[in-house]
């Protein structure tokens, strides 16, 4: 039984573009690097946060951008299952030996419906969603239990609102 579950997620990554995770979990770094530069909202994060330039000096910048490139590979995985709605269909037929044989049923309704909803605006609104009633509820949380203002909460929603939407719209378009 285990052995299904294992052999039809690899079918499902070799049927699509699963290395688009990979690239796409670069988008939090690239976005992250404009938003977060001194002329655009660097200043006023930092003096939202109270964050002290001259330690930045002091952290481990490779190992921050590792972690950060796999968060973003992570967020990738859970954001094409929010814009893409075809991946949870696999799901419905996984307990049924052949699902995955031609003619079957789960077959027969990627054919026909396969397609649908698969542009970059499609995508971009639910990676836009998702920022929106996933991001912000736990930046607000945890930006009121450290005391942090509005304008704090505000320019790291942005960010993930900018972020989830580039995702969202390259997955869905391209995976």
């Amino acid at each position: 039984m285990i052995w299904f579950y294992i052999s039809t997620l690899i079918k499902t990554l070799i049927s699509m573009n699963f290395y688009l995770y990979f690239a796409t979990g670069l988008i939090p770094l690239v976005t992250g690097f404009i938003w977060y530069n001194e002329k655009v909202f660097g200043t006023a994060w930092m003096k939202a946060s109270g964050f002290d330039p001259s330690k930045a000096g002091k952290s481990n910048m490779g190992l921050i951008f590792l972690l950060t490139y796999v968060f973003g590979v992570m967020l990738s995985v859970t954001i094409s299952s929010m814009a893409i709605h075809q991946i949870s269909v696999g799901s419905i037929f996984a307990d049924i030996p052949g699902s995955d044989q031609p003619g079957s049923d789960l077959m027969l309704f990627m054919e026909k419906y396969g397609t649908l909803y698969r542009t970059f605006k499609h995508g971009a609104l639910h990676g836009f969603i998702g920022a929106l009633f996933f991001a912000m509820p736990i930046i607000g949380t945890i930006s009121l239990f450290e005391r942090r203002g509005a304008k704090y909460i505000f320019i790291h929603t942005g960010y993930w609102a900018i972020t989830m939407l580039l995702m969202g719209g390259v997955l869905c378009q391209w995976m």
